[in-house]
């Protein structure tokens, strides 16, 4: 199972982040609006930025995502923690840059993601920011079921507390 192949279809394409789209990435991550409802709120300073794209390259299952129609970097998403026990593995530390807000890429995306790792695990999970109201509500737009609340310590962040969503393969 290959954790970090390009996916597109015609709006959209998820390329595998490398060390070389540090810059452009940062460009969208920047703004203090992209992080304002997540768990991880200064995300948008290169310090902190710079720690969140270390952890991104060692997940081995990072994207960037562009918007085919502008060619630009809308923002970027991961597979990540493949649980082979209950076949299960998480996509998240996911962001898109504020001018594709409402965009309809993030369903998209998530799409793509499952469509082709279904073929490999019976279940995908995503964390989700406690007060992160926004990407619930896009958690249930899915069709993914809220099953548990943890406090998840994201790649050397401090805890903090996230909902559980699921989507198994059986019901997808």
């Amino acid at each position: 199972m290959n954790i970090q192949p390009t996916l597109e279809n015609e709006n959209v394409k998820l390329v595998p982040l490398t060390q070389n789209d540090f810059e452009e990435l940062f460009e969208v991550a920047s703004d203090p609006l992209v992080w304002e409802q997540h768990p991880n709120k200064d995300r948008y300073k290169r310090e902190v930025f710079e720690n969140f794209f270390k952890g991104a390259m060692e997940s081995g299952g990072a994207f960037k995502i562009i918007d085919k129609k502008s060619n630009e970097i809308a923002g970027s998403t991961r597979f990540y923690d493949y649980n082979a026990e209950d076949n299960s593995i998480l996509i998240g530390y996911t962001f898109y840059g504020t001018k594709f807000w409402g965009s309809k890429l993030n369903p998209q995306v998530k799409k793509l993601m499952m469509d082709y790792i279904f073929q490999f695990v019976d279940k995908v999970n995503f964390h989700v920011g406690k007060d992160n109201i926004r990407s619930q509500k896009a958690m249930e737009k899915l069709g993914a079921k809220k099953v548990d609340e943890v406090n998840v310590a994201y790649f050397g962040e401090p805890e903090k507390l996230n909902v559980v969503f699921e989507i198994k393969k059986e019901n997808y």
